[in-house]
């Protein structure tokens, strides 16, 4: 090959790798520093979301309750009086008067008719007594079973703050954790992800095809995906990532959305930043029916129960997260 052949080879593929390097995935490192610090956040995140839906169902079971021993409180109320009143009847000789009631018959008929009237007085008052005990025992369940919801939320506030802790610990540890201002606040427009009855989210593989690699997502991340393009927001997007030790990526539960419309670069300003921005503010608006896990953004980072903080990694744009907006999804 001539000298001028070379050279133009050389050319070609310092272009080439230039292009790659400004839109290659690989390029936005691991997100969260080590993969300690990754997977503390990780699971700090998954700890306060599974309390928050715990406490949620207590509140609910705990309403339900309260309605419930609220009406039995009354039935009993009532019942007590009816009781009360058979039995001041039976002090006052009901027997007796029931007696009469038989002897005062004028034909056989109609003593028989007497007969089972006093036989139908007597079974109806035996079952207002059945019936009083009856509500009194549903009654005593249903205080247990509200005491133990009203412990179970009290259980789970304390869990709930364990893990905000953990959260900022591991934060804290890697140079960050303050309070941090975000980015304002956007209309809450996604479509809820599929929960379970109970409200939580259900476990999920990486089972599906990602739409902007080679690699899988999980039903929920790409739901996601779908979401934020629907949402308008369509600047170049990575997702599966396997050449990582740990993080979100290799699991089809992350994606990394570029401030700039073509891919990453350095840090983004002007209208790149203004989307970046934006991005993440739609995100932690739909946090809950997406099933957020955290955001990262411009040396900041979100997640459910600690909020916006502070977030360094090593330097430059895509460590930082000055050039994309990091999405990890639950």
């Amino acid at each position: 090959m001539s000298a001028p052949a070379r050279r133009a080879a050389v050319t070609a593929v310092a272009v080439l790798a230039t292009t790659l390097l400004a839109v290659t995935p690989a390029q936005a490192e691991p997100e969260g520093g080590t993969k300690a610090l990754r997977d503390a956040l990780a699971a700090a995140s998954q700890g306060y979301q599974d309390a928050r839906t715990a406490i949620d169902n207590a509140k609910k079971r705990e309403a339900e309750l309260s309605e419930q021993v609220t009406a039995s409180q009354a039935k009993v109320a009532d019942l007590t009086a009816a009781v009360g009143r058979l039995a001041a009847a039976q002090y006052r000789g009901g027997s007796t008067a029931q007696l009469e009631v038989l002897l005062s018959s004028g034909s056989p008929d109609s003593f028989l008719e007497s007969a089972a009237t006093v036989r139908y007085l007597s079974e109806r008052d035996g079952a207002q007594v059945s019936a009083l005990k009856a509500a009194q025992a549903t009654l005593a369940r249903q205080r247990k079973d509200l005491d133990a919801a009203i412990i179970e939320q009290e259980t789970q506030l304390k869990e709930l703050r364990k893990r905000q802790d953990e959260a900022l610990k591991a934060l804290r540890s890697a140079g960050g954790g303050d309070p941090t201002l975000g980015f304002g606040d956007l209309p809450a427009n996604a479509a809820p992800a599929p929960r379970n009855p109970d409200g939580s989210l259900p476990s999920e593989s990486c089972s599906v095809k990602d739409p902007t690699t080679s690699g899988c997502l999980t039903p929920r991340t790409l739901h996601a995906y779908e979401e934020t393009k629907k949402a308008g927001f369509d600047h170049y997007v990575s997702c599966y990532r396997s050449m990582e030790d740990g993080g979100e990526h290799p699991r089809g539960r992350a994606c990394d959305w570029a401030a700039a419309p073509n891919g990453f670069g350095g840090q983004a300003s002007g209208a790149d930043k203004d989307y970046g921005n934006r991005l993440a503010a739609w995100y932690i608006a739909n946090a809950d029916r997406l099933g957020v896990l955290y955001v990262i953004w411009f040396r900041q980072i979100w997640m459910p129960g600690t909020g916006w903080r502070s977030y360094f990694g090593s330097g430059d744009p895509s460590a930082e997260h000055t050039n994309h907006v990091h999405l990890s999804i639950r």
